[in-house]
């Protein structure tokens, strides 16, 4: 088979056979920008992935199963869940169960148990994603960044020596090459004491 052939286009202006239109054809008008499309989104933007709005999210996604609620481990005291709007692939939250905002609200098996999981998260990351750093951190309040700010969450962001480029910087973008669900089953193997489960 030629590479035309698996790639689905079967002449030039055509792909399987349909004939195909410049963009340069479409009513708009022609500029300078590219673009990087990414449909997938439209299911937030359109609310199906988006919580209840009366719902705490971190108290919803551990009565569901993991693959839907993204969690990559549970511990008795607190889980970790892959971000639904990540800065980069493999960005996690390490929560309570208990439903806390402020972090001097957590228990101390809380405190241990967040701590624990985050540096598991860390050893994690580096093996299965070669990180060369991480961001780690907890937005207290809305004021001061936090996007649900009524339950405590800590951020654990993998970090590459590649990951800054001009998307970010000029257009307000992240590119991410992983789906969301891969990353899951991809960190959740490799966690300590998956093989048992």
């Amino acid at each position: 088979m030629s590479d035309e052939t698996t790639s689905g286009a079967t002449a030039p202006g055509e792909f399987d056979g349909v004939p195909t239109r410049s963009a340069s054809e479409f009513a708009a008008v022609p500029d300078a920008f590219q673009r990087l499309w990414t449909p997938h989104r439209m299911a937030y933007i359109d609310g199906g992935g988006q919580p209840e709005k009366d719902r705490c999210p971190f108290c919803v996604a551990p009565t569901l199963s993991d693959e839907d609620a993204l969690i990559v481990a549970r511990g008795t005291h607190a889980f970790v869940l892959l971000n639904l709007y990540p800065y980069n692939s493999g960005h996690l939250l390490v929560c309570p169960y208990r439903h806390v905002a402020l972090y001097d609200e957590a228990d101390p098996a809380e405190t241990d148990e967040i701590a624990r999981l985050t540096q598991t998260a860390m050893r994690v990351l580096r093996e299965v994603s070669k990180t060369d750093g991480f961001n780690i951190g907890m937005n207290q309040g809305r004021l001061a960044g936090a996007g649900i700010a009524a339950h405590l969450h800590q951020h654990v962001v993998p970090r590459w020596a590649t990951d800054a480029n001009f998307f970010p910087i000029i257009a307000q973008t992240k590119a991410l090459p992983q789906l969301l669900g891969d990353v899951r089953a991809a960190l959740a193997a490799a966690w300590p004491g998956a093989d048992e489960a």
